[in-house]
């Protein structure tokens, strides 16, 4: 094992964990601090590029190639004056303030980097969050989760692969061959289900005309509440509901998976679903080796619980944000929802945060905002709720403008990674190539 060298320096912050939060807490404070050499600023992750997380869906289906989106961490901290730190979070031991990494290896199973170790003086766990089974037979073996970007490209490549396999067999198509299910009908179930309508078809269209889309393509949202999002206002899940039945999606609520098999998925009236492709998208947790690491306090999901000023209950120095964070704030009764705009915020407050503490001023407590939900169905419709806009009230938003509002959050996250000239550059540059390119990837 590789040890970390503790060194009387710059204060050392660690951020574990490149998602849309800890990659922008670690851009900002190396531009601010680290440029200067006040802080040294590291960021931990195991992959080797971030794509932000609501995409993921999109990648699933085709419609977004990760290669014009992907961000390289290597390169994104030599612009940004931080440090890349490749490897898996295994251990924390708080004495000596060293968090362990694992061992990463290439595709040859050979090993890339050691274990080792990597010491602090500020530590922020930003590992967002995993699926979560349930415990649900099969669910491991038989179905896919839309965590990472790999999961994603994986289910894509298996979906364009069942295309051309019904495409060229002998026979003809069969009954199930080509239903994708998606169980879980949040945000991410319920986007897929929609981008995965149209590119299907648009898979097809490219000269797979043994296939008829019509009769053999299905597919099939399965929620277990008794409507779509769960989570987001009624008038916003009735007009989704409305608009996935518009568009033939099978949609089946008040609908409890028992069982994922290699066919297809049961449910708990006896009803079988025949399934070539299963989708798990029903809940998350944090990953679990935060449960109990170094004795930090920690929810039945993994969560680690924070005080107000997103600090873990049992170490000062040791901050937690984003869905693997669990903070109950004042005067509420449940918990801040594992949402990208809670990440967001919580980011933007850990730079303040951090700034204070590295200069010795008293932390605020973090106050979370909640502006409403976006959906968005792809090229069918986008829908969204705004909260407070109009003397308290929700104000339903659909269309256009709900779509503008949509790709606006993601070019947000662009701007707080790159500023506003690079991301303007890369939109124009995209709008550019769009014609040249085919609108989803069939490899």
């Amino acid at each position: 094992m590789v040890s970390a060298v503790s060194e009387s320096g710059p204060h050392r912050v660690v951020v574990v964990g490149g998602g849309a939060a800890g990659l922008q807490l670690v851009t900002k404070l190396g531009d601010r601090l680290g440029k200067r050499r006040q802080v040294d600023v590291a960021l931990v992750d195991r992959a080797r590029t971030h794509i932000w997380k609501p995409l993921l869906h999109e990648v699933a289906a085709g419609s977004l190639d990760v290669g014009h989106h992907a961000v390289d961490y290597l390169h994104h901290a030599h612009q940004h004056h931080f440090r890349y730190r490749i490897g898996q979070m295994t251990g924390l031991d708080r004495s000596t303030r060293q968090i362990t990494l694992a061992p990463s290896y290439d595709a040859e199973g050979r090993e890339v980097t050691p274990e080792r170790v990597v010491g602090y003086d500020t530590l922020v766990i930003a590992v967002g969050s995993t699926t979560n089974d349930f415990g649900t037979p099969g669910v491991a073996e038989h179905a896919i989760a839309l965590d990472t970007q790999e999961q994603a490209v994986r289910f894509h490549q298996r979906l364009v692969n069942a295309s051309l396999r019904a495409h060229t067999q002998e026979g003809p198509v069969r009954p199930g061959q080509l239903h994708v299910t998606v169980i879980g009908a949040g945000a991410t179930g319920t986007e897929l289900a929609a981008e995965l309508h149209r590119t299907l078809r648009h898979v097809v269209a490219t000269g797979l005309d043994k296939i008829d889309p019509d009769k053999d393509i299905r597919i099939t949202l399965v929620e277990a509440a008794d409507r779509v999002l769960p989570a987001v206002p009624e008038r916003l899940s009735a007009e989704v509901m409305q608009m996935l039945s518009k568009i033939g999606v099978d949609v089946r609520i008040k609908a409890r998976v028992t069982e994922v098999r290699a066919d297809g998925v049961s449910l708990a009236d006896g009803t079988f679903l025949p399934s070539e492709l299963v989708v798990w998208a029903a809940g998350v947790k944090a990953p679990p080796f935060l449960q109990g690491i170094g004795g930090l306090e920690t929810t039945r999901t993994n969560q680690l619980v924070v005080t107000p000023t997103l600090q873990t209950t049992r170490d000062p120095d040791i901050f937690a944000m984003g869905d693997c964070a669990y903070l109950v704030e004042a005067g509420s009764d449940r918990p801040i929802p594992p949402r990208a705009q809670a990440a967001h915020q919580q980011a933007t407050h850990l730079v303040r945060q951090i700034e204070a503490r590295v200069a010795g001023r008293p932390l605020t407590p973090f106050k979370y905002r909640d502006f409403g939900s976006l959906v968005s169905l792809g090229e069918y419709s986008t829908v969204g709720s705004l909260m407070g806009f109009i003397r308290g009230q929700n104000m339903l938003i659909v269309g256009l403008f709900a779509r503008m509002m949509y790709r606006s959050l993601y070019k947000m996250h662009e701007r707080a990674l790159h500023g506003t000239i690079k991301t303007t550059i890369d939109a124009m540059a995209r709008a550019l190539t769009r014609r040249t390119v085919s609108r989803v990837k069939l490899h």
